[in-house]
């Protein structure tokens, strides 16, 4: 068990750089958050379904595991929706910044979900990311817009993440994925039609846009969502978010070398970041010793 935790901690941190380079993909990709939503969650949808048909797994589950699978879908559409729309309002850094107080609102909602003791350093470590995003805010308030939708969808992919962390249990990641991007699809494609949106325009994309949402919808979506879903088998929700973390860290780095000075921020707008990332590495320090105790 504990080389599978290891593993499995070791493969989220390749995802997690992964989900940074998504943040790229939104930047490339010209088209607007909620269409650029409903492509990658088709693309993902399509690859996870011949997965499935391939391995021949089942696709029926119980009517209370279905309501959780759909909630989880329609949250997570909603997550992209608000961190694709933050880096169109703002850019990469600000919206990956901002996502990562994730952390926080984990540490308030796990114990409530789970109904356990609360520790206390998942509280410290969860202000402390927001430290580092009060001095964000503080040196880059032209980016509000920006920063609160950055916000909203880091609330929403912890409500996410502890969905993920019971549905883990007794179902396959695969399954959870599948229902999930196929819930978000249909939530979008209801709206767009609603609203006529699906005009001759809404399909005709530039190649790079192509491609770039192909990379999106395949490699960081089908397989990082899998993987991450399979590793809270290990792993719990808030080591989860309180890793995923590391995204900003990534998707910064990536972001200044292929905008440059788009994406320069004031010195202390890296100051912030480096104390979510100090943050996240006293996590797994505190969290190993734990386990060894016990």
């Amino acid at each position: 068990m504990p080389n599978a935790r290891l593993k499995s901690y070791l493969h989220l941190h390749f995802i997690v750089f992964i989900w940074g380079f998504t943040a790229i993909l939104g930047k490339l990709i010209t088209i607007e958050a909620l269409p650029l939503v409903w492509y990658r969650m088709l693309i993902a949808l399509i690859i996870i379904a011949v997965f499935m048909v391939v391995k021949k797994y089942k696709i029926k589950v119980p009517p209370k595991t279905l309501l959780m699978l759909l909630i989880a879908g329609v949250v997570l559409a909603l997550h992209w929706i608000t961190f694709f729309r933050s880096i169109k309002v703002s850019n990469v850094s600000i919206a990956l910044a901002a996502v990562s107080s994730g952390p926080f609102f984990t540490a308030l909602l796990e114990p409530l979900w789970y109904t356990r003791k609360i520790i206390w350093y998942e509280i410290v470590f969860g202000f402390l990311v927001v430290l580092g995003l009060y001095i964000i805010f503080n040196v880059e308030a032209q980016y509000l817009e920006g920063i609160v939708l950055g916000a909203v969808s880091a609330l929403l992919a912890s409500i996410f993440s502890l969905i993920n962390g019971k549905l883990i249990k007794s179902e396959r990641p695969s399954l959870i994925s599948f229902y999930e991007m196929g819930t978000g699809v249909l939530l979008i494609t209801l709206y767009l039609g609603f609203l006529n949106g699906f005009t001759p325009g809404f399909f005709q994309l530039s190649y790079n846009d192509w491609f770039f949402l192909f990379l999106l919808g395949s490699i960081c979506t089908a397989y990082a969502f899998i993987v991450s879903v399979k590793v809270m088998r290990y792993i719990s929700p808030y080591t989860v978010m309180l890793t995923t973390s590391l995204e900003p860290i990534y998707g910064i780095v990536l972001a200044l070398l292929l905008f440059g000075d788009t994406e320069r921020m004031n010195a202390l707008f890296y100051l912030g970041a480096l104390i979510i990332l100090a943050t996240v590495l006293a996590n797994g320090v505190l969290k190993n010793r734990r386990r060894i105790k016990k």
